[in-house]
């Protein structure tokens, strides 16, 4: 099950407790304060994985919490430091703090520092003056950073496959990369993002769009979020529409109302299944999109040699912009 947002409840660890206690040393009968600090709590910290779907394994699991401090110690001893938590989530994770609206990207495989535990409490001997021999005052452990966090990944690639259902996206990245994205005749196939490699430029088939995906309907609009983040739109449309135009201009009004700023991506418009249609009437509608559009490129999967050349083509483009 492909999850791209949830609730977790994360907390770094509390400062242990400072204690009230005496030295004990031979001969003599009123040693002095020997109450040790508390330990310091664990902190907590953010790791970014390639892997979309490592937010799944946390659906179950939603509090997580880095080790207490442990109380202070005789002979001014300080308590054990907690240990620290790490949290692995999905590169292109937004991380949101539900209370403040303070958030954190994952944005690369380093851990980052995230939550701070809380510091130890003072012993008595932390109290300790000239004026004060014997302290018996001691103070708690504070408590660490945390609360409910919002998490919502976003996907970080080069080029987003986007269009309408059965535009042959998913074909087309198992053409183009290894990747092994299901494929199938009805709409609404691609049901998850998927990701594949092509001379090291990473490419998601977004799944299919439709007319009102930008008010919520259909699939596509729970993953145009992922499409925030992409660097280059590739619009895939098939060339057995009579209307390519008005397919592009479907997907695009739908961008527009989801968020008006995607429109200022690079664009290359790829006319998919050029097999189903005569070569003059494909020659004709490449020439259409190229008035408005400098990358027009065609690919036809089962042709070997058309899928080499479109490869080739679209990794010219990518090094260029």
């Amino acid at each position: 099950m492909f999850i791209d947002e949830l609730t977790l409840n994360i907390w770094a660890g509390n400062g242990g407790d400072g204690i009230v206690s005496w030295m004990h040393e031979k001969g003599l009968d009123h040693a002095g304060p020997g109450g040790g600090d508390g330990g310091r709590g664990g902190n907590v910290y953010l790791k970014g994985v390639q892997d979309i779907g490592r937010l799944s394994e946390h659906r179950f699991v939603k509090d997580f919490k880095a080790e207490n401090g442990g109380i202070g110690m005789g002979n001014r001893m300080q308590g054990k430091s907690g240990k620290d938590l790490t949290i692995e989530l999905p590169v292109g994770s937004v991380v949101t703090n539900t209370q403040t609206g303070v958030f954190l990207e994952v944005l690369n495989t380093e851990s980052a520092f995230f939550l701070k535990g809380g510091w130890g409490g003072f012993g008595n001997d932390h109290f300790k003056s000239s004026k004060n021999q014997r302290p018996k005052e001691s103070t708690p452990g504070k408590p660490g950073e945390g609360g409910e966090f919002f998490i919502e990944l976003k996907l970080l690639v080069d080029v987003g496959l986007v269009g309408l259902p059965n535009a042959g996206k998913s074909s087309l990245l198992n053409s183009i990369t290894s990747a092994k994205a299901k494929v199938g005749s009805y709409q609404f196939t691609t049901l998850v993002p998927n990701l594949g490699e092509l001379y090291g430029f990473i490419i998601a088939d977004i799944p299919g769009l439709i007319e009102g995906a930008g008010e919520g309907k259909g699939l596509g609009h729970k993953f145009l979020r992922h499409i925030s983040r992409t660097k280059i739109l590739l619009h895939c449309i098939s060339s057995e529409h009579d209307n390519p135009k008005e397919i592009y201009k479907t997907i695009h009004d739908e961008l527009k109302k989801y968020d008006p700023e995607l429109l200022k991506k690079p664009e290359v418009i790829l006319l998919t299944k050029s097999d189903m249609v005569e070569e003059k009437i494909l020659k004709k509608r490449v020439a259409m999109f190229e008035k408005t559009h400098n990358n027009v490129l065609t690919v036809s999967i089962i042709d070997d040699a058309s899928v080499k050349t479109m490869k080739d083509r679209l990794v010219k483009i990518l090094r260029r912009l």
